[in-house]
């Protein structure tokens, strides 16, 4: 597979950084791409993570199980965002959650060692990847705790209106298309489908909220 370094360089991982710096960049990190059909498991909990992924096309869901087999998805993620970078680079490399291919994606993969230490070379725009990198985590911890946020709420109508009400935000419009599906939604909001799917009819009931499939607008 061909890489586009003209798309690349529109990645937030490598803002600042030229094109044609690229192709050398890659080679010194010692990166390497793979695809993934969709269901496919990128990475399974408990597995050593030593390189961090870039979601180059697709998405991927960051999921946990727990000992009863159950399903939460935690967060997902779309084209240009990171994801092992919290294992790669801390003390206990094991996975603590496992990252599954939600469509067709093609990953980047970075040996998180090499993108971490400047090379021997002391490569101009390696400090400018790594300033990215701290930037990228940052934003992964926002959506982490942006996901405490919703699921502490009390009830279920709560949680759902808590999400609904960030993604507006988000999109900067009360009339908007959610990214997940009815069985993603439920296991984001730690809930059960059959029950998630009554409590948006109450609401709709309700006047809370209208929708059809995955485009949702707020009533209030």
């Amino acid at each position: 597979m061909q890489l586009d370094f003209r798309q690349l360089t529109l990645l937030p991982l490598f803002t600042g950084i030229c094109e044609e710096d690229l192709p050398a960049m890659l080679a010194c990190l010692g990166s390497f791409q793979k695809k993934y059909k969709k269901e496919e498991m990128i990475l399974l909990e408990s597995n050593e993570v030593r390189s961090v992924g870039i979601i180059l096309s697709g998405t991927v869901h960051m999921i946990k199980n727990d000992s009863e087999g159950y399903q939460t998805l935690l967060v997902t993620m779309k084209e240009g965002e990171l994801f092992g970078e919290s294992f790669s680079c801390g003390s206990h490399l094991d996975a603590r959650v496992s990252f599954l291919a939600a469509a067709s994606c093609i990953i980047l993969f970075l040996p998180f060692y090499k993108l971490i230490h400047s090379c021997k070379m002391t490569c101009p725009f390696h400090h400018r990847l790594i300033e990215n990198m701290v930037r990228l985590i940052s934003d992964k911890n926002v959506q982490l705790m942006d996901k405490i946020e919703v699921i502490s709420k009390k009830t279920l109508r709560e949680k759902i209106m808590a999400y609904l009400q960030r993604q507006s935000l988000e999109q900067n419009s009360k009339h908007f298309t959610i990214p997940l599906g009815r069985l993603e939604l439920a296991e984001y909001l730690c809930a059960d489908r059959s029950a998630l799917t009554r409590e948006l009819s109450y609401m709709q009931r309700d006047g809370l909220i209208c929708y059809e499939k995955n485009t949702f607008k707020l009533l209030l």
